[in-house]
């Protein structure tokens, strides 16, 4: 599943992209019925909480996706009139004066009203890429609950946008066992992780790839695979600690696969 950052570029390109135009909107696959409500209209911004991504037209009619687990845009330059044939299962096609971009596979792609983007932004905690967002209201969920803070990370009414490579990776960084209960995190150690997980998440807005290897534990490092993030923990159960040596665990914590140092995260 795509990481915040990941929705956050994806607004950004269709902004630039189609954004104070008309888009002529349809869907190949017929189940986006809706898209004649936007059919045409003018994009006028693209916005994002967490993993979900809303372009707003012209009138107010608001096109709602969540990409989900296999949900993806594949993007292509317009070339004449002749559009090219959609390939696979394209829920929604998008088409400007330069570029289009087709959706396959997302769990949501849904026309909205602003009454019912309220309702999704209820549900969820804050959006550390956001300039609007309220950490302490992430840390008054945690510091209350038994349950493992890698769980609480992964939880969207908690925080917004983390996935399970930003998960596993914050808390090696800062030295903390994902299965400590959330009431046991101290609220430096939450503040000092949040404001790391900003800068973090930050970087891979700008570069659109998930770094969070310091450049002194990268010595030695296993080659570079490109179907894979470069990671102290993440996907890498069995191989050697970049900072320890000892070899990294995995196992499942509700639903998800969390991997961690038994000896750097006491």
């Amino acid at each position: 599943m795509p990481e915040g950052h990941t929705l956050h570029r994806l607004a950004r390109l269709h902004q630039r992209r189609f954004g104070r135009a008309p888009v002529a909107v349809s869907s190949p696959q017929g189940r986006f019925a809706d898209s004649a409500v936007v059919d045409g209209r003018v994009l006028r911004r693209t916005s994002v909480w967490g993993k979900h991504l809303f372009h707003h037209y012209a009138g107010g009619p608001i096109v709602h996706v969540h990409l989900g687990l296999y949900g993806a845009f594949t993007e292509w330059p317009r070339a004449g009139a002749v559009l090219p044939e959609p390939v696979g299962q394209v829920r929604m096609r998008m088409v400007g004066a330069e570029y289009g971009a087709d959706l396959r596979g997302p769990t949501v792609c849904e026309v909205i009203d602003e009454g019912r983007v309220s309702d999704v932004l209820a549900k969820l905690g804050p959006d550390p890429l956001r300039n609007d967002a309220d950490p302490s209201w992430a840390w008054k969920r945690i510091a209350k609950s038994r349950r493992p803070v890698g769980a609480l990370l992964m939880d969207q009414t908690v925080m917004a946008g983390v996935g399970n490579v930003y998960r596993s990776e914050l808390l090696f960084r800062h030295g903390i066992d994902p299965f400590r209960p959330g009431r046991d995190v101290g609220e430096d150690e939450f503040y000092a992780a949040w404001t790391d997980l900003v800068a973090l998440m930050k970087v891979g807005l700008r570069r659109g790839q998930i770094v969070v290897v310091r450049p002194e534990h990268d010595h030695g490092a296993p080659p570079y695979r490109p179907d894979r993030p470069r990671t102290y923990v993440y996907r890498r159960a069995g191989e050697a600690c970049r900072v320890c040596g000892d070899a990294i665990r995995t196992t499942v914590l509700e639903g998800r696969n969390v991997f961690w140092c038994p000896s750097c995260q006491k």
